[in-house]
């Protein structure tokens, strides 16, 4: 059974853990912003497409740029873009496939990543997308969105309509990318079948008075599936528009569905998600209810059982079915409204969808601005557009919903903020984050993982608060096993305050912390996060945890130290770096200066025991140190030696005293725990090879890891600090 550990020491005096600052060895490379991960554009383009007609109806072609005004919250802004498109004319049109470059046609828009190119010439076409909401429709709902769709394919579409397929059921799948060959879309539309929905109840449940009779029976409450449910079309929304973004010109969505029932507050969020990443992406969405006219007798629906009381004559159960019919045909309404479409509601003509759709796309303009207000707030703007002609009706949507920046982020947001880096595949990289790890072995199937992550102390903004220096710091991480299944999590804020900031500029910030993990392979990621500016930072690696129950030496990592400090009232538990009220602090970047010392730490496990310990083995071909302690070991005991290299260049250029270890330290482990001390004054600066010499004198087992050690001069390094 697996289990997690929660952060064990965020160190520094009081929570900070300093140490010289300094390049790291053996670990992965630092990234930067402009080498690797995101690359951010902070100036955004606000699209508005304009439909103009004169006063008859007709579609107004021969407008300019400089006809034309924007006000957003009513300060004019400058048009830095400016497009017309003309979908009607048969020569702009284009033959049918011609549009469409290479063999994928346009796949590249809904499939590829999201620094592909688009090869989708979409100049002078109608984009029209079709999303099937199958996950709450019932047989009858689906045949009626699947006939509707082809009535039109087969009738009214016209040669400059391309047309893609896009389902969510038990997942969301693009069916068909954009493309104008009847053929295709006709073929991917038959391929749906009326066992595709889910046909989950979309409706709430009435008062208690209303509920229908169940016969005793248990009925769970539906509130959390609701909210998920919901959640889940407009996230599902939210990633097409992300897609369709890579197009400037306008995109209309029709949305066939049976309604979406929030609960409450909780789906409002999603839903602002939603429609901001669809104005972003320029896309239109026209939502249409796949229920059509609907009654309501009093005494309910014959499929629905009996109702309690006396609703069904008093008229309050129907009152009930219209407010939760209502209700789901809102966020409907909300996602056309606010994205610059239109809603389809309570009529089985299902072909008014389509006609509208190619009315608002065959002439339009679109403008572009960068808004001077340079707010990044998540509140809502106006906009408005005029034209210097009279007696000209204008269409276009009436505002959007601006980015929010990390200031304006709530504590909700934020949150979800560190759950989406986490889970991201490009990392960002604003702050630099290394992390090493070492295991202990705590029974024969567990092991302690300790975890340390290490973050630049330039890196981390103080403010000055009650003569202190504060910053706090976010950090989110997981553990996934085999890259697949997470089996560890953690999540933690730790508050930094010091007397001088320029103190730990000089250094860096370690924490540490440690999960309870069964052998096997392990890929570890963890995300931080400052909080005074909202820069993150990202580390991901993998580690391998060995079954140690075959092994001839079984030995734990071996964690290189330049620091021990005090405990702090700590129990070691789990922590097998916490020993003697004394805490070893993992130095991951194996980087000294000559006036340190280093420390080492490793535990054998199930060492052997005898009562005459056999005679030292060769360390290296020197036994002589260790002959003459062997005869006076103690008689049952363990026996285990210990000596610490220095190679550099193939030879060995200093070599401590074999230690020798008689005393299993953790009976409730096994373990032999083995503590070092090497002062590093005796060697010159520069880069060694470091050997570990650790042997079970008693089986005659050994190991000899190793490990890159850098020693740089302490006066040098003081310099180059700033001391």
């Amino acid at each position: 059974m697996r289990q997690k550990m929660k952060n064990l020491a965020a160190i520094l005096t009081s929570g900070l853990l300093l140490q010289t600052a300094a390049p790291l060895v053996a670990q992965q490379a630092p990234q930067t912003p402009t080498s690797q991960g995101r690359i951010r554009i902070t100036t955004e383009l606000v699209l508005v497409n304009v439909v103009a007609r004169d006063k008859k109806g007709n579609l107004i072609r021969d407008l300019k740029k400089e006809d034309f005004t924007v006000l957003e919250d009513g300060k004019k802004q400058e048009i830095s873009s400016f497009d017309f498109e003309n979908v009607d004319q048969p020569l702009t049109a284009g033959a049918a496939e011609a549009a469409i470059s290479g063999t994928a046609g346009a796949r590249a828009i809904l499939r590829t990543g999201k620094n592909a190119a688009p090869s989708l010439a979409a100049r002078d076409r109608r984009l029209m997308l079709f999303f099937f909401d199958f996950s709450a429709m019932d047989p009858e709902q689906i045949d009626r969105a699947v006939d509707a769709a082809k009535n039109f394919v087969s009738t009214k579409m016209q040669p400059a309509d391309l047309i893609a397929l896009v389902s969510l059921a038990t997942n969301m799948r693009v069916d068909l990318d954009f493309t104008d060959d009847k053929a295709r879309i006709l073929a991917a539309l038959s391929a749906y079948t009326s066992g595709e929905g889910q046909g989950f109840d979309n409706g709430g449940a009435g008062s208690a008075e209303g509920e229908a009779e169940t016969g005793g029976s248990f009925t769970a409450d539906d509130t959390d599936y609701n909210t998920f449910s919901a959640d889940r079309k407009l996230l599902a929304l939210q990633s097409l528009m992300q897609s369709l973004g890579k197009l400037t010109q306008k995109k209309s969505l029709i949305y066939f569905s049976n309604g979406i029932s929030q609960s409450g507050m909780d789906n409002q969020s999603a839903l602002r998600r939603a429609t901001a990443a669809a104005v972003k992406a320029n896309v239109s969405i026209y939502s249409m209810d796949l229920r059509g006219l609907e009654a309501f007798p009093p005494g309910g629906e014959a499929q629905a059982a009996s109702l309690h009381g006396q609703s069904a004559y008093s008229g309050q159960s129907v009152l009930n079915d219209l407010n939760n019919n209502l209700s789901s045909q809102e966020t409907l309404a909300t996602l056309s409204a606010d994205t610059g479409g239109k809603s389809f509601f309570d009529s089985n003509d299902f072909g008014g969808v389509f006609s509208q759709v190619q009315k608002d796309t065959s002439a339009y303009y679109v403008l572009g601005f960068s808004s001077n207000n340079p707010l990044k707030d998540g509140r809502y703007r106006h906009l408005k557009v005029q034209v210097n002609r009279a007696e000209v009706k204008l269409d276009y949507r009436s505002g959007y919903y601006t980015d929010r920046d990390f200031e304006h982020l709530s504590k909700s947001d934020r949150e979800q903020q560190l759950e989406d880096e986490l889970a991201a595949e490009l990392p960002q990289v604003d702050v630099p984050l290394y992390t090493g790890a070492a295991y202990f072995r705590q029974d024969d199937s567990h092991y302690y993982l300790a975890v340390s992550l290490v973050i630049p102390g330039s890196q981390i903004p103080f403010v000055t608060e009650k003569d202190k220096d504060n910053a706090t710091i976010d950090i989110i991480g997981q553990v996934l096993e085999g890259s697949k299944f997470p089996v560890g999590h953690l999540r933690d804020t730790v508050k930094l305050a010091v007397d001088s900031t320029q103190q730990v500029r000089r250094k860096n910030v370690q924490y540490n912390t440690g999960f309870v993990l069964a052998p096997g392979s392990y890929h570890l990621k963890f995300v931080v996060r400052e909080n005074q500016t909202g820069r993150m930072g990202s580390f991901e690696t993998d580690v391998q945890i060995p079954d140690l129950r075959k092994a001839p030496l079984k030995m734990s990592s071996v964690v290189l130290s330049s620091l021990r400090v005090p405990a702090n009232g700590k129990k070691s538990g789990p922590n097998p770096l916490v020993r003697d009220q004394m805490e070893t602090v993992p130095n991951i970047a194996h980087v000294f200066t000559a006036d340190q010392h280093l420390y080492l730490q490793y535990e054998v496990y199930d060492a052997a025991k005898g009562k005459n310990p056999a005679p030292a083995a060769p360390i290296n071909g020197q036994a002589a140190a260790g002959k003459a302690e062997a005869r006076k070991g103690p008689r049952d005991s363990v026996r285990v030696l210990t000596s610490i290299e220095f190679l550099q260049g193939g030879v060995k250029v200093y070599e401590s005293k074999p230690i020798v270890t008689n005393e299993v330290a953790a009976p409730e482990r096994k373990a032999v725990v083995v503590q070092i001390d090497v002062p590093l004054e005796a060697l010159k600066a520069g880069l060694y090879l470091c050997q570990v010499n650790v042997i079970d004198d008693v089986s005659g087992n050994f190991a000899f890891p190793r490990f890159p050690v850098l020693i740089r001069d302490a006066r040098t390094a003081g310099l180059k600090a700033g001391k």
